[in-house]
């Protein structure tokens, strides 16, 4: 709440299609919930736009005061199907009266047909699927497991893991070791030199895309190439999205393959159609060793994965690679009708039509306020805006927080500003939405900038 006004605000009623307000925000009679979360929660429980959720469906979120909003944040990135899909609630529904919420790592039946489900849009050679529960999880497994095949391939001095700067992979102690920014560092007092990070080629904070600048960063900070065990990177950064060049992408690729290094893609917000691509990775023609899966794999349920090379992913014998989730039923099941609701609605492709109607629309938009939105990035249904001071590149986070509560104050979910110095306003919506509703949140957004820029 600390970004976002206390205060109810009294606003222009709202009543389309797909928004409805019609009561002051934050809603008068929340405040004692929020008091109450206060007073048990931490701090940083309290970031994100002050909605009571009631009940989402598709891509709309509802409290129980009669507000609507449509939603483009799908959560975070998590609802690619949509928020309650049918599907997803028939098999949970199911799986509940079939009194089966719990299994450690016992087998059951559905587990076998989700790890085969994931597996089927992988490459060759990428054939076994660890489930877990977080993305956290998944990437800290994905580094655990190059860096156990590095030292066995190439004793104790193969044991690095190359990042990326300003990159994001988690709040567990490897994923934010391996992350690039610094401040999430901070409680790390003793930083494990075995992780480095080199500049991202995004062409916005790195203007140097080349791939000759990994080969020189490397070189700087003392790292030979035969000692590194494993490159991680997300395949977009969430802080843009920010994309590597292809060829930068491929050369990555080979340099890996040249020193014995696994190749680790995050896919933890890119995966599963958001991008106009299954995988975001694809985008780039390039074949992972380890692929570190979250989020929109259930569109609901916590539930992970790591899906790698079989002579990497059966490094640990039986019982000492688990976790007391792992595959749990609900989530199972969860992740088994999403993703074949994905698929047969063809969600993926209409994330890659409809991408091009979001990405004109926000081009518009940042024309308009050219010195103060420094870039628009978007891929499928994934976008951002740079917010800057006037004609700068320097972040302006107070700004960006006033666009994301014009919006919600006019019916337009997103979650809070993310990225270097909060500047980013992160568009995701669901990847069922509709170009209708996608033009009507366009519509607001562009509302909301005409009146804050």
């Amino acid at each position: 709440m600390s970004f976002y006004s206390r205060t109810p605000v009294d606003v222009p009623k709202v009543d389309t299609k797909f928004r409805k307000i019609v009561t002051a925000l934050p809603v008068p009679e929340s405040m004692e919930i929020i008091e109450r979360l206060e007073k048990y929660e931490p701090i940083s429980m309290s970031g994100q736009p002050p909605i009571f959720w009631d009940k989402a469906e598709g891509f709309q979120i509802y409290d129980k005061w009669g507000n609507m909003w449509l939603d483009w944040s799908s959560g975070v990135l998590i609802a690619n199907a949509g928020h309650a899909h049918p599907k997803v609630i028939e098999a949970l529904i199911e799986e509940i009266d079939n009194e089966l919420i719990s299994t450690y790592v016992f087998y059951h039946e559905k587990r076998a047909e989700l790890v085969e489900l994931l597996q089927q849009d992988t490459p060759d050679g990428l054939d076994k699927v660890f489930l877990l529960s977080t993305g956290s999880e998944a990437t800290e497994n994905a580094i655990k497991l190059a860096r156990t095949y590095g030292v066995k391939k190439g004793g104790k001095d193969k044991h690095i893991i190359v990042s990326f700067g300003n990159s994001f992979h988690g709040r567990t102690l490897a994923a934010q070791l391996a992350g690039g920014i610094p401040a999430l560092k901070e409680w790390i007092i003793n930083l494990d030199p075995g992780f480095v990070n080199v500049p991202f080629p995004d062409g916005y904070f790195q203007e140097d895309t080349s791939f000759d600048l990994f080969l020189k960063s490397l070189k700087d900070l003392g790292v030979e190439p035969k000692n590194i065990a494993g490159v991680i990177t997300e395949s977009y950064q969430g802080a843009g999205p920010f994309f590597m060049p292809k060829e930068y992408a491929q050369k990555l690729e080979a340099f890996c393959s040249e020193n014995d290094a696994l190749l680790i893609m995050d896919e933890v917000q890119s995966g599963f159609g958001r991008t106009g691509k299954w995988f975001a990775y694809e985008h780039y023609d390039i074949k992972p060793d380890l692929i570190a899966c979250g989020k929109g794999i259930s569109s609901s349920l916590a539930i992970s994965a790591v899906i790698g090379r079989n002579d990497v992913m059966d490094i640990y014998p039986p019982g000492s690679m688990t976790s007391t989730h792992s595959a749990s039923p609900l989530p199972v099941v969860a992740a088994i009708a999403n993703l074949k609701a994905l698929k047969d609605e063809k969600m993926t492709e209409n994330s890659a039509e409809l991408g091009k109607v979001l990405k004109e629309g926000l081009i518009e938009i940042q024309q308009k306020h050219s010195d103060r939105i420094g870039l628009v990035t978007c891929e499928g249904l994934v976008a951002g805006m740079q917010i800057v001071k006037p004609n700068t590149n320097e972040a302006d986070q107070k700004t960006a927080y006033k666009i994301n509560e014009g919006c919600f104050q006019k019916g337009l979910l997103l979650f809070s500003p993310v990225g270097i110095g909060g500047r980013c306003v992160k568009i995701a919506p669901p990847l069922m939405i509709t170009r209708e509703a996608l033009v009507e949140g366009l519509s607001v957004l562009k509302e909301v900038c005409n009146e804050v820029l």
